[in-house]
């Protein structure tokens, strides 16, 4: 059943936040401004509702919530302020904001119990459904990273912009999920600090024969990677911290440090967008500090939700090795090319771009790195209407 745009056309709004000096200010702010979007999404959120909250009030959650908190907070204590900001701008229990910042971290270690056909058919509303796609391309006639941000039809109406200047005068812009922080989707920022020449810039020259720039403006996007149990790590650092950390990176270099030296829980893939070299990356990343960095080129590079170049142990989604068949078939030899990619749903079981009844795409994001902006389109990026276009400088 496919879903009237117009709902979450209606529900994407632009916030000028800051510059605060503190990052609960900004949290409280954001929380402030969108509460009643903010406490709409708990309420309404199964996953919250019916696995996480219940699962929190249970004895074996407790050392594995502790673990997570203090990680976080000691590793990102300004990023931690911030979500607690965000917890009382928005008047939603710290416990609900914390859970659904860290729903990947905590999902997999909640006990599976024995299923019935009736149980299986409720719990398939209660997923944590959310599948992205990317094209990636880099060649002489342009240079883009084409997203489709995908999720739970729950989240339809419950997304919103975020664009911070922060107190050092950079600032950046990031689609946000209302309660979490900034941004577990899509983002970019502006800065133009330098920084000195580190291993990982060495790193990266070996394996994609590039010298690091140390100015830029950076963009990203994210798609989310399902490695097996055994590959997560209880009580590590949540990929949403991570996500809100990259929106400050000062350079490539400045990027990959901050995506690859964090103790995560769960992998994640990165897509790494430089304007200033004319540059974009994919990183794959998994638990123990592993990680693998493709550099993307004139081949067009799509990815969904399963490693492609990292070797970890995953569970096999035929959701995403559907998408990715599908995408090999097609052209990207143009934007419009690209855009009819992520807006292809000939797969009527597993199509490219999402319309319910489970899984929506919430909207398509194309970064032109040559035109140093970011497009946002909110229904099927097939039709080119642009909702927001948005210069990186």
């Amino acid at each position: 059943m496919e879903m009237d745009s117009s709902s979450k056309a209606a529900a994407l709004e632009l916030f000028d936040v800051g510059p605060c000096e503190e990052p609960f200010r900004l949290g409280y702010l954001v929380g402030r401004k969108f509460s009643s979007m903010i406490q709409s999404r708990a309420a309404a959120d199964l996953v919250l509702q019916r696995q996480l909250l219940p699962f929190a009030r249970t004895p074996q959650a407790e050392p594995l919530i502790q673990a997570i908190c203090s990680a976080n907070r000691q590793r990102f204590p300004a990023h931690w302020e911030e979500l607690l900001g965000t917890a009382e701008g928005s008047g939603v229990p710290v416990l609900h904001i914390i859970l659904l910042n860290f729903r990947k971290e905590i999902l997999p270690f909640i006990p599976k119990e024995e299923t019935t056909p009736q149980k299986e058919a409720a719990a398939d509303d209660d997923d944590d459904d959310d599948d992205c796609s990317d094209v990636l391309v880099v060649n002489d006639s342009m240079a883009i990273a084409a997203h489709n941000e995908d999720a739970n039809t729950a989240l339809l109406g419950h997304t919103y912009l975020v664009r911070a200047r922060l107190p050092n005068g950079a600032s950046f812009t990031a689609y946000t999920y209302a309660g979490e922080l900034p941004s577990c989707a899509f983002g970019f920022n502006s800065n133009g600090i330098v920084r000195s020449t580190t291993f990982l810039s060495l790193l990266c020259m070996s394996c994609c024969g590039h010298k690091m720039t140390t100015n830029m403006s950076q963009a990203f996007t994210l798609n989310s990677v399902p490695p097996r149990l055994e590959e997560i790590i209880a009580g590590g650092i949540g990929r949403n911290l991570i996500s809100r950390d990259l929106l400050e990176a000062t350079s490539l270099e400045d990027s990959l440090d901050r995506i690859c030296s964090c103790n995560t829980a769960v992998g994640h893939s990165y897509n790494l967008v430089d304007v200033i070299s004319r540059r974009i990356l994919n990183v794959e990343t998994a638990s123990k500090n592993r990680f693998s960095i493709h550099e993307v080129g004139k081949t067009p590079f799509f990815h969904a939700n399963m490693y492609l170049h990292l070797q970890v142990e995953q569970v096999q989604d035929e959701n995403s090795i559907s998408r990715q068949r599908r995408a090999a078939q097609l052209s990207a030899e143009s934007k419009s090319a690209v855009l009819s990619i992520l807006g292809d749903s000939a797969d009527e079981k597993y199509p490219i771009y999402m319309t319910g009844p489970t899984l929506y795409t919430l909207c398509t994001a194309l970064i032109d790195v040559d035109e140093r902006t970011v497009s946002i389109l909110q229904c099927n990026p097939k039709k080119g209407d642009v909702s927001y276009v948005l210069p990186i400088c």
